[in-house]
């Protein structure tokens, strides 16, 4: 199920090499076809209830779409709606489909004969800042509608809303929306378009809006082709495609998704730069995201305005949109170190507020709108993340992300497969699977090898355990499968200390599996009032034991209470200070990298191929 990779830098080479034609060899299943719980669904359900439903979706969100009295401006409704939809379609809440109902039919209401729905007054419709931008994703958004409910209106909406923008755009095809006359700046205020107009395609087979996409003067999304480039300190702010680490990875997505459509080698040479920058160039951070002032950096900083909540949820779509084309799971072991530690930590413990940046060091601050792009694109990734843990392959299922979750895959012909999880992942990588054909058939198993474990030993039904030697791949299991048949994962889940790179050099990282864990001000108030540079201190590592449970920040959670030496102090005597660690999660921490004793104890993160290409 695996194309042959010499790691990920190779991936485009060897689509070339193999003559690839199938533009998936991983097919995601439906969004109603499967039920979450675990940490992740715990997550989706708080988002949904305690965040998407308490919103003042009237004033924050619809009035404005009423009024249309602004010269700029961006609210996101569009995107609010595309996670609705997707809500809708998971859960099947009748709260949340009568607020999808409710938000697309005010929507509608709002267009206007042209087509237009925005916040815009006339004269700065599709060339004011962020207009094309909040368009393209109300596009999505109806598009999505028509998809999972099959809402005729919603795609007449979708195709009038996306004809105004290629019509009036069409009229003047050198001018630059957005006011800066640089191309480089023009996608920063059309993020979205290439993807809303791309589904829009999947949906009608209309090919004018797949054509606008590609073949059009102002957009050649297939010849989009930048370098990255790094924010540079002390200069103004540059929202552009080649520094805005969510823009990159947006036009990433698109093009991935027209490669679904039309595969071509050329088109993933883009996300190639990304995961080479990411995964090579010291760009990825411990917790799985990316970004600093929202663009790229490679530097390792992790205080200020780090892991931009819009990069996670775009780093987590585009490591799926990889996975599925390539059947890597290195692409599953990054995506889901971004979910349990930047994504989850972006939102509160009762699940009502959201963060535009999660800080790896000093504290973080929670945003102070429900509006705008980053609180928008976190609920557009959860509502998508059910649809990230199992995938059809071969006719058979492969198990991406572990979580308490039953599924259902539909092989056509009338047999199905139904996987069913029960599991406290990531507390514990104990992992039982039951797999309940519709009939005794057979069929491949895959699972999903993690990077981070060294040992794992597999059990099926009662038979005689089976050693997993640590490898990075897909576990695929060939047998005849009865109803009832079950796999046991025992994931060894040691802890270990990840070297610090960069900026971070000379300390190191506590993980224990896919999670981080960090220094928080909630359990170590006392320790900090005397020690105010709490990275300095020098964890004794001899000192860690058994993780024992901590409900502060979620049901499951786990704490360490270790011991340390204060900063700059001989570590020859027994470490004097107390020091708990938390989950990444905790909203109160201030720091993930520490000293050691010695730095041998430490390893290289997982994530990270600085090996030389052969």
């Amino acid at each position: 199920m695996r194309i042959s990779l010499k790691g990920i830098l190779s991936v485009v080479l060897m689509l070339i090499m193999a003559n690839v034609l199938a533009a998936e060899s991983m097919t995601p299943i439906g969004l109603s076809d499967i039920k979450v719980a675990g940490e992740i669904g715990r997550r989706i359900d708080l988002t949904i209830n305690n965040n998407l439903l308490a919103l003042d979706t009237e004033n924050a969100f619809l009035v404005p779409f009423r009024q249309r009295n602004q010269e700029s401006g961006y609210i996101g409704l569009g995107k609010l709606i595309d996670a609705t939809v997707k809500f809708a379609a998971y859960s099947k809440n009748e709260k949340v489909l009568a607020l999808k109902k409710h938000l697309v039919g005010e929507a509608i209401k709002t267009q206007e004969p042209d087509g237009y729905i925005g916040i815009l007054i006339p004269k700065s419709r599709l060339w004011g800042v962020y207009d094309i931008h909040e368009m393209s994703y109300l596009v999505l958004g109806l598009t999505n509608d028509y998809k999972y409910f099959g809402e005729e209106a919603s795609l007449a909406a979708a195709k009038k809303l996306a004809d105004f923008i290629i019509t009036t755009w069409s009229a003047e095809p050198s001018r630059i929306p957005g006011g800066t006359g640089q191309r480089a700046n023009m996608y920063g205020v059309t993020t979205g378009l290439d993807g809303a107009l791309l589904t829009l395609y999947e949906q009608t087979k209309d090919q004018k809006y797949r054509d606008f996409c590609v073949n059009s003067a102002q957009y050649k999304l297939a010849n989009w082709n930048s370098a990255i480039k790094m924010d540079e300190p002390g200069k103004p702010y540059n929202m552009d495609d080649e520094r805005h680490a969510y823009i990159f990875m947006c036009l990433c997505v698109a093009q991935v998704q027209l490669y679904m459509q039309q595969p071509d080698p050329k088109l993933l040479t883009q996300t190639q730069q990304a995961l080479d920058f990411m995964t090579r160039q010291d760009g990825v951070l411990i917790s799985g995201s990316c970004s600093l002032q929202e663009a790229w950096h490679d530097s390792q900083v992790g205080s200020g305005n780090v892991s931009e909540s819009c990069a996670t949820a775009y780093l987590t779509r585009l490591m799926d949109r990889m996975l599925r084309i390539t059947g890597d799971p290195q692409f599953g072991n990054i995506m889901e170190r971004a979910i349990y530690n930047a994504l989850f930590a972006a939102e509160s413990p009762d699940g009502r507020s959201l963060r535009y940046f999660c800080a790896l060091e000093g504290s973080r601050t929670y945003f102070d709108r429900d509006t705008f792009c980053c609180p928008n694109n976190y609920r557009r990734i959860m509502a998508e993340l059910p649809a990230m843990i199992c995938y059809k392959v071969n006719d058979g299922v492969a198990v991406n992300l572990y979580t308490e979750s039953t599924a259902k895959v539909d092989l056509g012909e009338g047999r199905s497969i139904t996987i069913q999880q029960e599991t406290d992942y990531p507390a514990s990588g104990l992992v039982k699977i039951i797999v309940t054909p519709s009939e005794t058939m057979e069929f491949p198993l895959s699972l999903r090898m993690p990077g981070w474990c060294p040992k794992i030993q597999l059990t099926i039904n009662c038979e005689t355990p089976i050693d997993v030697p640590s490898r990075k791949d897909f576990y695929t299991i060939h047998r005849i499968w009865k109803p009832g048949d079950s796999v046991t994962l025992d994931m060894a889940m040691s802890w270990r200390f990840v070297r610090g790179r960069k900026s971070q050099e000379g300390r190191a990282a506590l993980m224990r599996g896919p999670v981080v864990y960090c220094i928080g001000t909630a359990h170590n108030a006392e320790l900090l009032k005397k020690y105010d540079t709490p990275n300095d201190l020098i964890l004794d590592p001899a000192s860690l034991g058994t993780p024992i449970p901590d409900t502060s920040v979620r049901p499951d959670g786990l704490k360490i209470t270790a011991k340390a030496w204060p900063p700059k102090s001989e570590t020859k005597d027994a470490a004097p200070l107390d020091v708990v660690l938390t989950e990444f999660v905790d909203p109160s921490c201030i720091t993930t990298y520490f000293r050691l004793p010695d730095l041998t104890n430490a390893v290289d993160d997982e994530l990270i191929n600085k090996q030389p290409e052969k």
